[in-house]
């Protein structure tokens, strides 16, 4: 759960191994200034073409537009390998 005031990434599959948790708490803004704030490792893997992000349980399109405000939630979902 996010601190008042903040936003939640939320990290699933093998992006929470990646992460070393399953959330975190973030201040609210463009996501750009966001991910510039955690680490290059992680944020590279969170930018993966194939990784899909839902902003509070709607997928989004154009990772661009995405800017936190308190209380959202940002789940950053791997792809799913077949078999």
């Amino acid at each position: 759960m996010s601190e008042a005031g903040g936003a939640t990434l939320v990290f699933l599959g093998r992006l929470e191994d990646i992460a070393g948790m399953g959330e975190l708490a973030v201040a609210p803004g463009p996501l750009e200034h966001v991910l510039a704030a955690l680490d290059p490792v992680l944020a590279v893997e969170l930018l993966g073409e194939r990784v899909r992000m839902a902003l509070n349980g709607a997928l989004v399109g154009d990772n661009d537009a995405v800017v936190l405000a308190a209380g959202d939630e940002l789940a950053f979902l791997p792809p799913v390998s077949g078999g």
